[in-house]
């Protein structure tokens, strides 16, 4: 059930927009804020607020790789693969954060403070490799910060 909080929010941004499908990305992206993720049952109730299938949202969801369909920890690290940051070592990089935090691409640590995702460009080529950790953008990423950079988010 979509809390009293979140259906304020969904419901007073919705004259924002021109239809309930153009307000379904910013809905659940209020849901994932106040969640962590999107439920199925938050699906539901969406599509209950929205007028729109739950297959429509899903749709959107897995389309749009800013929405979370699975628990995260409380930090999301988005390493960006794009070609830019492949040419200047994010593999190496990626490589080295999973093995300090003892996780897999696309895992999330035991002590669920940190998941690593792959995301698709950062726009931040200039100064690949990039890393977005909880939307704060992190610039030529390297190995020697990571331990500090992550330091920053308990």
């Amino acid at each position: 059930m979509l809390s009293v909080e979140e259906r304020k929010e969904i419901e007073s941004k919705l004259a924002d927009y021109p239809n309930s499908q153009a307000m379904s990305i910013e809905a659940m992206l209020i849901v994932q804020r106040h969640r962590g993720w999107v439920t199925d049952e938050s699906l539901r109730d969406l599509s209950e607020l929205l007028g729109l299938s739950v297959a429509d949202l899903d749709g959107v969801a897995t389309f749009y790789n800013l929405i979370r369909r699975k628990p995260v920890g409380r930090h999301v690290v988005h390493v960006c693969d794009s070609v830019s940051c492949w040419i200047m070592g994010v593999e190496r990089v990626c490589s080295q954060l999973c093995t300090n935090l003892g996780i897999a691409l696309g895992g999330t640590t035991a002590d669920g403070r940190f998941t690593v995702l792959p995301i698709v460009c950062l726009g931040a080529c200039d100064h690949a490799p990039a890393v977005m950790i909880d939307g704060k953008l992190h610039e030529d990423f390297n190995g020697q910060r990571i331990e500090e950079i992550l330091a920053q988010y308990e």
